[in-house]
């Protein structure tokens, strides 16, 4: 009977570590803050937080009335992140499966371009978007230089990090950033395909594009599901590269919701409001999160 017991819990005590960690850096904070966002927390409480008067749902009302300045600047950073993210994670995809694809046929210089392809995805990142910033300077940057002095497509030198273009500037970025996890991902699930079906495909006549579009895409199915969710998760929340890109103040065209938010807790020191965009973005990611899950299950269960 002891014996018993000692083998059912095993999985349970092996697992009790990992749980620990998990209540204690993820669980914990977030609780805490979604209690900060029902208190009228200033820069007058940051000694004792839990002294903060109780504000109920002040903060979200605020954070959501969208014809008052804070919801209306609010609601533009949302749907600058919502253009930022199809654009990052549309690239990203796209570069990465192509990458992917083309790296599968053996050829001279495989290996170097496939080391190449990882480096983004191997550099730190803030050393990498420290370096993005310096290459998009106006007058000393190298992607002036390239644009202007060497390919002559610009007449003038553009400003890259304020502006219109700073949008630009972070998408790049990000897909540079992004894209070699994705191909990482998709050549990863290319090794399970057997190369029968290409070699059968060839023989019957079709194409390059109709063996990507009926075999490869089709296979790549369950590995492109996760790989999408995790890629907009990542890229939604992204605030390394914006922060360390243009600092503490993003231009108004490339104002992502994670660093609207550390303005608006940081900044302006009203941490109950900025607690309250958190849980908002919160339920957010989770609302779409449930809903990609059950329409890919669906989609399973009707291809099943």
């Amino acid at each position: 009977m002891r014996q018993r017991f000692g083998r059912r819990a095993l999985p349970y005590l092996l697992l009790l570590p990992a749980l620990a960690l998990e209540l204690l850096i993820h669980l914990v904070p977030m609780v805490v803050g979604i209690v900060m966002s029902f208190k009228q927390l200033t820069q007058f409480f940051i000694r004792d937080w839990s002294a903060a008067p109780w504000s109920g749902l002040a903060n979200y009302r605020v954070a959501v009335d969208f014809d008052a300045p804070i919801g209306r600047s609010l609601l533009h950073s949302f749907w600058v992140t919502c253009t930022f993210t199809l654009l990052a994670v549309g690239l990203s995809w796209l570069l990465g499966t192509a990458a992917a694809i083309f790296l599968q046929e053996e050829f001279r210089g495989r290996a170097v371009l496939r080391t190449l392809f990882l480096v983004p995805y191997a550099l730190p990142v803030y050393a990498a978007v420290i370096t993005w910033s310096f290459m998009f300077q106006r007058d000393t940057g190298l992607v002036n230089h390239i644009l202007v002095d060497q390919l002559h497509l610009l007449d003038e030198k553009p400003f890259w990090l304020i502006g219109e273009n700073s949008f630009w500037a972070l998408v790049v970025v990000a897909v540079w950033k992004t894209w070699p996890f994705a191909f990482l991902t998709l050549m990863a699930g290319l090794q399970n395909i057997p190369r029968e079906l290409y070699e059968a495909s060839a023989i019957d006549g079709a194409s390059v594009w109709q063996q990507i579009r009926r075999i490869t895409l089709p296979s790549l199915r369950p590995v492109n599901q996760v790989l999408v969710l995790v890629l907009f998760l990542w890229t939604f929340n992204d605030f390394n590269t914006p922060y360390v890109l243009f600092g503490k103040s993003a231009p108004e065209q490339a104002d992502l919701i994670s660093i609207h938010i550390y303005q608006s807790s940081f900044v302006t020191w009203n941490f109950g409001s900025g607690s309250a965009m958190s849980v908002l973005l919160l339920l957010f990611l989770l609302l779409v999160t449930a809903v990609y899950l059950f329409v890919g299950s669906r989609r399973k269960d009707a291809d099943a």
